[in-house]
């Protein structure tokens, strides 16, 4: 059977009220798409962004009434938004297909570094005697596709290959969907902890956490100004945006300990010695950059005491 798509793009301040009345329709589902590839910044927590020019679409299972549904939508427009023009409404019909299956055809295990691969669930484990993270794609942002998560993984792994990852404590500034902060503790660190401001983020740290059976107690999930203030970890990450990176230098400096290691990422190449210069101020060591698709990790580590002048 066909579905019926409605899709228009609209400003984001009109797009929940856009969402309401393709829903009080009868829409089987509601999806929010960028028009112009424009990216998304971290957002206040507890908000949901969206981009200046926004394609809703709605998809619907029953195919009559075209005609009057518009009249409808119309009408309930310029009720709830009298003198403003109601956005152009565009129709198709869309082939019945398995659309499950083939959104899961697109994601594959992936091989991070030596000993880790990331899993969908749907897929058997290449080889079983690897670390193995089980992760599915969800709404927080983090599946390991990204060159940025796909570059920190790596770290992580090259980490637990040189001994250095075993028994330690790990910091996930910013940790999305807790990719990071799981594969850390599956690498062999003694325990994590995962910061956010979206709450969202911190309910699929914790879901993908008991996912791939890591105990409660081996993780932490907390915003940022919970964690303690004079906390200091071996190991410390951050995959998040250069602003940021950069606006959180003294943040983020701080929570590495003398001796610890750090990964930032999420960073674009013209990006990269902003970065550089923000944390080497804060007293770390810091590498040249690691490129990939235009995007860069930058690591470093901060001397232990016995090292400093």
């Amino acid at each position: 059977m066909p579905w019926l798509q409605l899709k228009a793009h609209v400003a984001p301040e009109h797009a929940e009220l856009l969402e309401d009345l393709l829903l009080d329709e009868g829409a089987t589902a509601i999806t929010l798409q960028d028009a112009q590839d424009e990216p998304l910044f971290e957002p206040e927590r507890g908000t949901t962004p969206l981009w200046n020019e926004t394609v809703l679409s709605g998809l619907y299972d029953d195919l009559e009434g075209l005609p009057a549904m518009l009249e409808r939508l119309a009408a309930a427009w310029a009720e709830a938004m009298p003198g403003e023009a109601c956005p152009e409404i565009e129709h198709e019909l869309l082939a019945d297909r398995d659309w499950e299956r083939e959104w899961m055809a697109d994601f594959e295990p992936l091989q991070m570094g030596q000993r880790l691969w990331i899993v969908p669930s749907w897929h058997q484990a290449p080889d079983p005697e690897a670390v193995n993270l089980q992760l599915d794609p969800g709404l927080a942002f983090g599946t390991g596709t990204h060159p940025t998560t796909a570059l920190c993984l790596a770290w992580l792994d090259a980490l637990a290959v040189e001994g250095e990852l075993a028994d330690r404590d790990l910091l996930d500034v910013g940790c999305g969907s807790g990719i990071l902060t799981v594969a850390g503790l599956k690498l062999g660190a003694r325990h994590a902890t995962g910061t956010d401001i979206d709450p969202q983020a911190l309910t699929a740290s914790r879901d993908n956490g008991e996912r791939n059976g890591i105990e409660a107690h081996d993780l932490r999930l907390a915003y940022p100004e919970d964690l303690e203030p004079s906390a200091s970890f071996p190991i410390v990450v951050a995959n998040i945006l250069a602003g940021p990176l950069i606006e959180l230098a003294d943040e983020i400096a701080q929570r590495v300990a003398p001796g610890g290691r750090l990964a930032l990422s999420g960073i674009l190449e013209t990006q990269a010695e902003d970065v550089l210069a923000a944390y080497r101020e804060r007293g770390l060591i810091m590498d040249e950059p690691e490129v990939r698709e235009g995007w860069v990790r930058l690591t470093g580590q901060r001397l232990s005491r016995s090292s400093s002048p």
